[in-house]
């Protein structure tokens, strides 16, 4: 029984504006996850039939599934609560496919196919195995094949890649036609929704005492669009008329050296760009 599965839903191949694109970046993500200090986990990516796939190394398997492509994936299709509701519903199957796999695992980790994880992830897991999980309230955004990193600091409700739950606090089905619509889009779609569920349930999560994951933004591929941290958080009019708030984020700037891309990128990359 693993302690802890990474799960990795990946879109609908006619969703993606370039699928070699996503395919490079799924790659560095799977070589962040493999980069562990702890090696009690396994990878799970979750891709439709005929989805070409980088190789993947030992701990990664895939599970392939039928779904049909999400006709509301691009912003601007309908309204933005009609977006999120598919993408939710479109996310939330995958990841429930996932776990349907890996249902022997004690803790559940769902990782987006572009982002990065600490290396030290399962090793904390494994020092608090009996926890709720935690959230990932402190982590970095990077622009794809910047030199710097920016600290943000209310990270879990920025980036779907900031949950750590343990696996029975989802009541997973037995089967995937048990599963309700609606719990799927909250449960497992929404990185945004569960820990106050779970808080009501008596089940809080806490927080992660460190900085677990890393937010690219900036490339072309990216679903959510995010605009690059340069112009988010400083060349942006509102930030620039506030020099305090300015010089507050210039202070949250790491340069990317070895210790960073050792941690999140992977010893196998000496460069992550």
């Amino acid at each position: 029984m693993p302690l802890l599965t990474f799960i990795i839903p990946v879109r609908h191949q006619d969703n993606a504006r370039d699928w070699s694109k996503l395919k490079a970046n799924l790659s560095q993500t799977v070589a962040s996850i493999s980069n562990q200090t702890n090696g009690d986990w396994r990878g799970i990516i979750v891709a439709n039939e005929g989805a070409d796939l980088p190789d993947l190394p030992e701990k990664f398997s895939a599970v392939r599934v039928t779904f049909p492509p999400n006709d509301m994936h691009e912003l601007g299709k309908g309204s933005k609560e009609d977006f999120l509701d598919a993408f939710r519903a479109d996310k939330g199957r995958r990841v429930l496919s996932g776990m349907l796999n890996a249902a022997d695992s004690r803790f559940f980790m769902i990782v987006d196919d572009d982002d990065f994880v600490s290396s030290r992830i399962v090793q904390y897991v494994s020092e608090n195995r009996n926890a709720n999980g935690w959230t990932i309230d402190n982590g970095y955004i990077w622009d794809d094949g910047g030199n710097f990193l920016f600290g943000h600091d209310d990270f879990s409700h920025l980036c779907g890649t900031s949950l750590i739950i343990r696996a029975d606090l989802y009541e997973l089905p037995q089967r995937f036609e048990d599963a309700s619509l609606d719990w799927i889009k909250s449960m497992l779609g929404s990185h945004v929704r569960i820990a106050e569920i779970l808080a009501q349930r008596g089940a809080p999560l806490t927080k992660l005492p460190f900085r677990g994951a890393v937010y690219r933004v900036a490339h072309g591929g990216s679903h959510s669009r995010a605009p690059s941290l340069m112009r988010q958080y400083f060349l942006n009019r509102g930030v620039l008329l506030k020099p305090r708030r300015l010089l507050r984020n210039f202070r949250k700037l790491r340069v990317l050296g070895n210790g960073y891309r050792r941690e999140f990128f992977g010893r196998a990359r000496s460069n992550p760009a």
